[in-house]
């Protein structure tokens, strides 16, 4: 007998601050048995926040609480609120057709709406993917050419001229060292103008 697996939806609302330049989707969480807090990229084991915490304050662990098990949640959402940083991803349904949290074993059953969320934050300027599930399914709703990695290809969505950027993933499945992805994010966050006080 074939056993069904069954479809989560997607566990956290769209984070998008009014003043979001970038919007960056991933392509969905993963299981909340990995989560060290109750946002975006919550897995310990998954470096997105120790990129940021290289590149804006020199510093990997910026955003961990000193005890070290756990991302500090607040200052994540108070820094991004600053810098205008808008968080998602691109499927708000998904069947794991494996128990862990690799895209390949992602099924998406109902992708989101890319363009309900830009009617959502009317400067944004970019959408980056660090994925290459995230990136497949915008494309799916978005008419642009896939970006290699670490580089942007340029689309427009109603009047915007706008910017896909292709990331390397934060996750350390994938095999690059945290300084060079940080490099490569440094490189995106300085064209947008994130650097800047």
């Amino acid at each position: 007998m074939e056993q069904t697996i069954n479809i989560e939806e997607h566990p956290l609302e769209p984070f998008l601050p009014a003043n979001a330049k970038l919007l960056m989707l991933g392509s969905f969480p993963p299981q909340k048995k990995r989560w060290s807090m109750d946002f975006f990229y919550p897995n310990l084991q998954n470096d997105m926040w120790r990129i940021f915490g290289v590149i804006f304050f020199q510093d990997k662990e910026h955003f961990l609480i000193p005890d070290k098990k756990v991302f500090d949640k607040d200052r994540i959402i108070e820094f991004l609120n600053k810098k205008g940083i808008a968080l998602y991803d691109t499927a708000t349904s998904i069947r794991r057709l494996q128990d862990n949290a690799s895209d390949k074993f992602l099924e998406v059953v109902e992708p989101t709406d890319i363009r309900l969320l830009l009617k959502q934050i009317p400067v944004c300027k970019a959408i980056v993917t660090t994925g290459q599930k995230a990136t497949d399914t915008i494309r799916e709703q978005v008419e642009v050419k896939e970006p290699v990695v670490g580089n942007s290809e340029p689309f427009e969505f109603e009047d915007r001229e706008m910017r896909l950027y292709r990331m390397p993933s934060s996750s350390r499945a994938y095999p690059l060292a945290l300084e060079k992805k940080a490099a490569a994010y440094r490189v995106m966050f300085n064209e947008l103008g994130l650097l800047e006080e």
